[in-house]
């Protein structure tokens, strides 16, 4: 079995704010991609809650960061109906991401 390592290294600023973020993979998939943002979540079995890790550059506009919010809730409403087969719950996370992306004007309103 091939074993394969993701990496994450900060650059930080004097308060500890990310300047940089660059990631990498040991199997070479990822390859000094530089970020301006990371979310990490992971389950812990034993405690039974999420672990967060929620990083950003000080470059990252907000209007960015509406994006990759929107994006990532899409991604988890498409995760859930294909992990689960929960149609309905999976298309009322949907249903919210169209009015958070109308909200925040990252696409046109109908």
């Amino acid at each position: 079995m091939s074993e394969s390592k993701l990496t994450f290294d900060l650059e930080l600023d004097e308060n500890n704010v990310p300047k940089n973020i660059v990631m990498n993979s040991t199997d070479k998939q990822a390859v000094n991609i530089n970020l301006k943002s990371l979310m990490i979540a992971g389950w812990d079995a034993k405690t039974k809650e999420t672990l967060r890790v929620d990083l950003w550059t000080k470059d990252m506009m907000v209007n960015e960061m509406f994006i990759m919010y929107h994006q990532t809730l899409m991604s988890m409403a498409n995760t859930l109906e294909k992990s689960t087969g929960h149609d309905k719950l999976a298309g009322a996370l949907k249903d919210y991401c169209e009015f958070f992306a109308e909200q925040t004007k990252i696409i046109e309103l109908k």
